[in-house]
């Protein structure tokens, strides 16, 4: 299905201790993440906070392993704070990035969002930008896409729930404010269908500018659960919304076989945060091995 040497597999350390919540995970150590990552058969890992943050140490660690390095998530707060609290933090992300040989860097505007508070309901009180804050999150990605232009790097917006980049309309608006030159996208699957958007459309629409792709599936049922009792995005996370591909109810086919026939080139990376005592982070890694192989020939 996939032209040979284009897609590369990688997986997400918040399946084996989480940012948001350290206690999910606090037992699973950064040598157990990295080795069960490999044994599942990936190739790639984004950064967790178990990760050392010495490029030498991580590039050891990794290498013993077959492991590169795919991307790491940025917090932006250009609508909130002054540009340039932004931009000292992410040249020191990108710089890091760029001595790891990642290619992309994941930025998600933090500014007004609730998604890293634990009593804050999800769908009631998901934080909308001013036209003002529009603006000032335009300049500002256009000014850090600049940033990543001087190492050959792109980054890739991160929609995401809980905050005000997350709807389809969300989205489009930031596409047409921003320039395909200087900010491309980040493609989520679960995250766009726990919002309720169609992940088939905006993948068509933007698919020219996607230049990375968070491969995550989603327990439909849940997310009434999470409206219904005005669940946070870290309740609902700890209550189980997410699982890896081939778990949940999105079918991948259609997706694999949309991005097969384009000019992708880059990282699928499986990401599903889960709790680790509930979800076994390697049992469920093996899951979407073998799901990823059987519906896309990877």
């Amino acid at each position: 299905m996939f032209k040979e040497n284009t897609i590369k597999l990688a997986i997400a350390p918040i399946a084996w201790t989480n940012d948001d919540m350290p206690e999910l995970g606090e037992e699973n150590t950064f040598e157990q993440c990295i080795s069960e990552m490999a044994l599942a058969g990936f190739i790639g890992s984004e950064v967790g906070n178990k990760y050392p943050r010495d490029t030498k140490a991580l590039k050891k660690a990794l290498a013993l392993r077959n492991l590169e390095i795919a991307s790491a998530w940025f917090s932006a707060f250009l609508t909130t704070k002054p540009l340039e609290e932004t931009v000292e933090a992410f040249i020191q992300h990108r710089d890091f990035l760029h001595e790891m040989g990642a290619k992309v860097i994941v930025v998600s505007e933090q500014g007004h969002s609730i998604q890293g508070l634990i009593d804050v309901p999800l769908f009631k009180e998901k934080p909308v930008f001013t036209e003002e804050e529009w603006n000032k999150l335009t300049e500002g990605l256009h000014h850090l896409g600049e940033l990543a232009a001087v190492k050959d790097m792109n980054i890739v917006y991160h929609h995401h729930m809980g905050t005000g980049v997350q709807t389809t309309k969300e989205i489009e608006k930031l596409m047409k404010m921003t320039d395909p030159q200087l900010v491309s996208l980040l493609f989520d699957t679960g995250h766009l269908v726990f919002s309720g958007e169609d992940p088939i459309y905006v993948l068509k629409k933007y698919l020219p500018r996607i230049k990375h792709v968070h491969l995550k599936d989603i327990r439909r049922g849940m997310v009434e659960r999470v409206k219904e009792k005005d669940l946070s995005f870290l309740q609902a996370v700890k209550e189980g919304i997410f699982t890896v591909p081939g778990d949940g109810t999105i079918e991948f086919s259609g997706i694999f076989k949309i991005i097969s026939s384009s000019d992708y080139e880059g990282w699928f990376v499986v990401e599903a945060e889960q709790d680790p005592a509930l979800a076994n982070p390697f049992e469920y890694a093996v899951k979407a091995r073998r799901y990823i192989k059987e519906k896309s020939g990877l």
